[in-house]
């Protein structure tokens, strides 16, 4: 009888286990917020709050951005390196954009990850959660 409960309890404990680590995978994302936009003598000043809650850390990871202007068009696409993530760590990037007028940008979108070395493959899209602190929607 002790071996029969034994033998239960330790399913229990792996299944448990195993519910628990499905669970932290699901809820692994990679957060990027829109901080602030503001006018530089380039153009416009953009900062963003990134963290990094993947499995694993990020050791370099670009986004490409399409901004949209106030006719909802596509002004332009580029890609930003954001350098390296830590995990479980935010950072703050900061990236000056020429010929862009902040009260333009209506809206941007991250529109691939081109680099995103240390994660599985994939997963840098897969848990992207984007959010914005600005009246700028950002979507991923």
């Amino acid at each position: 009888m002790t071996v029969r409960f034994a033998a239960v309890a330790a399913g229990m404990v792996m299944a448990v286990s195993s519910v628990a680590q499905a669970q932290d995978a699901a809820s692994a994302k990679l957060d990027v917020e829109l901080n602030a936009l503001a006018p530089s003598q380039k153009g416009c000043m953009m900062t963003f709050v990134a963290e990094n809650n993947l499995q694993a850390p990020i050791n370099k990871i670009s986004f490409e951005l399409a901004f949209f202007n106030d006719k909802n068009a596509v002004d332009r696409i580029t890609v930003l390196d954001f350098r390296d993530l830590p995990q479980g760590k935010k950072r703050v990037r900061q990236f000056d954009m020429p010929n862009v007028k902040c009260e333009t940008v209506t809206r941007v979108l991250i529109n691939d990850t081109p680099v995103c070395d240390g994660p599985a493959a994939g997963e840098c899209m897969k848990g992207l959660v984007t959010r914005s602190q600005i009246s700028v929607p950002f979507e991923g």
